[in-house]
């Protein structure tokens, strides 16, 4: 049934391109071009123009989102990172007690130190942050202290003195002043001499602040990143915080003072023109400030100035926005459009087989493949998108579309796959172990007293935790086939093509100590302080006459057991084929 299906599909899309598009248009070009020529050309450099403008919102629009989206997961993910070193006891316990002396044990020997607890919980974030290091620094003494990977307890020592009238410590008491847990900036490290996007974030205790600790994005890396694709001569990207000042731009990636010193620029720099500044401000109707509160995406078409539209896009967890310019003028010139018709005219009847050809071979050929090569990536999960590497309208059409199909199968807060994706891939992995006599192996994971953790500590942190499991478990598996996916709420999907029950079990076990590893606090947790997930696992020779269901069902049945036998385990069943 889902062959024919599939077949219908192809012969509908081959009679759609090829029969009634191209050759309809072939006839009545040759039929009516002579008689209705000034009107066909003048109607379509109007659609013309219409489709490139909506074409440039819609790409500038996703660029823009997908820059902002970019830098936000970096920030969400450097943020959980210090938010947990911050909440960590032994942390607060250094900073209530800077120079604490340890506690004696019965036989007068000293146990560890608060300072070198503080730096093991430290340590431990700091292999897993972006830049490998942090700063901390005590409101009570002032002190400034350097965790990385090259410091040891013993060499822990404070590495300045907080100073407010020094620029570099603005950071410590900006922080301090600020009503928010953190506040993210532009700054040069002095001390490894880079240039980062700094995220301080307050420590604190009882409602009382104890100090700041703080770590950074490393500016270069993060604005070739955010900007690599930014290589169109009519877009100009930026990110700018709500006063207008610029952090990033993407005309600067080769400017070495911009990616390694001190820059000072303002919005107004880029345009002065009033109806520009107008476009940006008037979303907002906040006196002095271009970005209020946070919402979606805009585009906003200016009427004067250099460019033709521009689009802002909120960062979240972050008053800074991404704001990206684009000129779609030089996409198309009505002028040039006068010798062509002039030619065409008097060489209308030896051109119209080569017009009707060029037409075929620039619009309806590239058309028709595009449109294989979607069918493909639908049905087959291919990854490969004809025109994405083309450097005109089908380029960007192609790229954009496939940037959406790919947001589709990814979970947005895990940002791993999603219910769509294992679905649609797991049909088509049964259908090829089928025909080869493979295995298939699957995990069903629950994170054990979920409800009882959101309950405790809030959706926020719930989503975190979330995340972080998910982190855990996409780390716990190496081979490109097998993958990793959200099923819905706390439950995850482990998907394991060609892998036998030995294998499978290993992963399990693997995945539970991962998740154990994380060590994330779970005081309403029966089974253990921290949280912990139940796996079910099942392995099954694949036949065709079986549904993906029947064997995700069994994996299903093997966490149920787990969940009864007291969570924090796995449980393996053998597959029993379906009546």
């Amino acid at each position: 049934m889902d062959e024919k299906k599939t077949e219908n599909k192809q012969e509908n899309g081959t009679a759609l391109t090829e029969g009634r598009i191209s050759s309809r248009f072939r006839n009545i070009n040759t039929a009516l071009f002579a008689t209705a020529f000034l009107v066909m050309i003048l109607a379509m450099i109007a659609v013309f123009n219409g489709i490139i403008r909506q074409v440039s919102a819609d790409y500038i629009k996703h660029y823009a989102t997908s820059s902002a989206e970019a830098l936000s997961a970096h920030i969400n993910r450097e943020i959980g990172l210090i938010a947990t070193a911050s909440q960590s006891p032994a942390v607060i316990s250094w900073l209530s007690d800077e120079f604490g002396n340890g506690i004696a044990n019965g036989s007068g020997e000293s146990e560890h130190t608060v300072k070198r607890h503080a730096f093991e919980e430290l340590s431990a974030i700091v292999h897993q942050l972006y830049s490998n290091n942090l700063y901390v620094g005590f409101k009570e003494s002032l002190n400034e202290y350097m965790v990385s990977e090259h410091i040891t307890p013993e060499s822990l020592d404070a590495i300045d003195t907080l100073r407010r009238d020094d620029p570099d410590d603005l950071w410590f008491f900006e922080c301090l002043k600020s009503e928010d847990d953190y506040v993210i900036d532009v700054g040069i490290d002095r001390v490894l001499q880079k240039k980062r996007v700094w995220l301080d974030y307050k420590i604190q205790k009882d409602g009382e602040t104890l100090g700041v600790i703080c770590t950074g994005l490393e500016f270069s890396h993060l604005a070739y990143e955010l900007f690599a694709n930014a290589d169109d001569i009519n877009m100009r990207s930026l990110v700018i915080d709500r006063n207008g000042s610029i952090t990033m731009d993407s005309d600067l990636l080769d400017d070495h003072d911009f990616l390694n010193n001190d820059f000072d620029a303002h919005i107004e720099d880029i345009s002065s023109d009033k109806s520009f500044l107008s476009a940006l401000t008037a979303h907002t109707g906040s006196t002095g400030l271009y970005l209020g509160a946070h919402g979606a995406t805009e585009v906003i078409r200016v009427s004067a100035g250099q460019y033709s539209f521009m689009t802002i896009a909120p960062i979240r967890y972050t008053d800074w926005a991404v704001v990206v310019l684009y000129d779609t003028s030089s996409l198309i010139s009505m002028s040039s459009f006068v010798p062509v018709l002039s030619i065409t005219l008097i060489l209308l009847l030896v051109f119209t087989l080569a017009t009707n050809t060029a037409i075929y071979r620039l619009i309806f050929s590239p058309l028709e493949r595009l449109i294989r090569s979607l069918t493909q990536l639908k049905e087959n999960n291919n990854e490969h998108i004809y025109g994405i590497d083309r450097n005109d309208e089908f380029g960007a059409l192609s790229n954009t579309i496939y940037d959406l199909f790919t947001m589709a199968n990814y979970d947005v807060l895990t940002g791993i796959y999603n219910r769509r994706f294992m679905e649609n891939n797991l049909q088509r992995i049964v259908g090829l172990l089928s025909r080869s006599g493979g295995v298939l192996s699957q995990l069903m994971v629950d994170v054990d007293f979920f409800k009882a953790y959101n309950d405790t500590y809030g959706h926020e942190k719930g989503d975190v935790c979330l995340r972080s499991v998910a982190t855990a478990l996409t780390a716990g598996i190496d081979r490109k086939e097998d993958f990793v996916a959200r099923y819905g709420g706390e439950e995850f999907v482990v998907v394991l093509p060609n892998t036998n029950e030995t294998g499978a079990r290993m992963i399990a076990e693997k995945l539970l100590k991962n998740v154990s590893d994380l060590n994330i606090r779970h005081s309403s947790s029966s089974v253990a302080p921290y949280v912990t997930v139940s796996i079910g696992v099942s392995t099954a020779s694949v036949e065709f006459t079986w549904g993906w269901e029947d064997y995700l069902k069994r994996a299903d049945e093997a966490l149920y057991v787990s969940k009864q036998s007291g969570r924090n385990r796995y449980t393996y069943l053998d597959f029993t084929p379906p009546e």
